[in-house]
């Protein structure tokens, strides 16, 4: 597994994680960039779009585009399955939670 694999896999958990302490477990882009850049990971927002759309196809959340154009905004919302990986469901491409 290459370093940058691993940098997925983490940013993927973090996502995920924060979407399950949200009260509605829907967080947007814009806030996902900056919970992430918070746990290490100062990516651009097409990372974290190119990571939420991962997340989608695998069924962990679900994605609404809201707007157009360049103020487009992206609403990320967990599924049942994803609280599942959240909390430590062994899931390929997405790293487990430390125990504790």
């Amino acid at each position: 597994m290459s370093f940058a694999d691993l940098l997925a896999e983490d940013r993927r958990l973090v996502i995920l994680r924060a979407l399950a302490e949200d009260h509605d477990f829907s967080l947007n882009d814009g806030t996902l960039k900056r919970v992430l850049a918070h746990f290490g990971h100062g990516v651009s927002r097409s990372m974290v779009r190119g990571d939420l759309q991962w997340l989608a196809d695998q069924r962990l959340l679900r994605l609404e585009r809201i707007g157009g154009g360049g103020g487009e905004l992206w609403v990320a919302t967990l599924t049942e399955d994803g609280a599942d990986v959240a909390r430590g469901r062994p899931h390929p491409g997405v790293a487990r939670p430390a125990p504790g």
